[in-house]
C-alpha cells in the first residue's frame, strides 16, 4: 500500500482530518493514526496505528513489517511498514481497528456519534 492510498483511506472515516500538530512532516489523521513522514514525501514508508494491547505483541512477533511505534506508548501503538510484504487489505483492517479503538476511548457523545456514522458508512459500502 502506498502512502497516498493510505491517506485516501484514512480520510474516508467519519470526521477524520489531516493535521500537522508536531511538525510539517508528521501527519496526524485526527481520530485515527499518526503517519511519518508526510504523504507529500514519496518515500513515506510507515504509519503508527493504535492496536489492542493483547494483539500488538502477537502481530510484532508474527510479521517482520510490524514493530513497536517510535515515540508512542509501545503497549498500544504499532509501527507498520507500508512498503513491506503486508497486503493492503491487512493494512486497511489495522487502520479500521485503530479508528475504532480511538473512538472507543472518547467521551460518550462523540463516541456514539462517530460509531453511528461509521456503521452507516460501512452499511453503505456493503450495499
Amino acid at each position: 500500500m502506498d502512502i497516498l492510498e493510505l491517506r485516501t483511506y484514512c480520510l474516508s472515516f467519519p470526521e477524520s482530518e489531516e493535521t500537522t500538530p508536531f511538525d510539517e512532516t508528521t501527519l496526524v489523521y485526527n481520530c485515527l493514526l499518526y503517519t511519518s513522514p508526510s504523504p507529500r514525501d514519496i518515500h513515506a514508508d510507515h504509519v503508527a496505528l493504535k492496536c489492542d494491547p493483547s494483539l500488538a505483541l502477537d502481530l510484532r512477533e508474527e510479521y517482520p513489517d510490524i514493530d513497536a511505534a517510535y515515540h508512542m506508548n509501545k503497549r498500544h501503538w504499532n509501527s507498520v511498514r507500508l512498503d513491506g510484504d503486508l497486503p493492503a487489505a491487512f493494512i486497511r483492517k489495522m487502520v479500521r481497528d485503530s479508528y475504532l479503538l480511538v473512538i472507543g476511548g472518547m467521551p460518550r457523545q462523540p463516541r456514539e456519534r462517530l460509531t453511528k456514522q461509521f456503521i452507516e458508512a460501512e452499511n453503505e459500502l456493503n450495499r
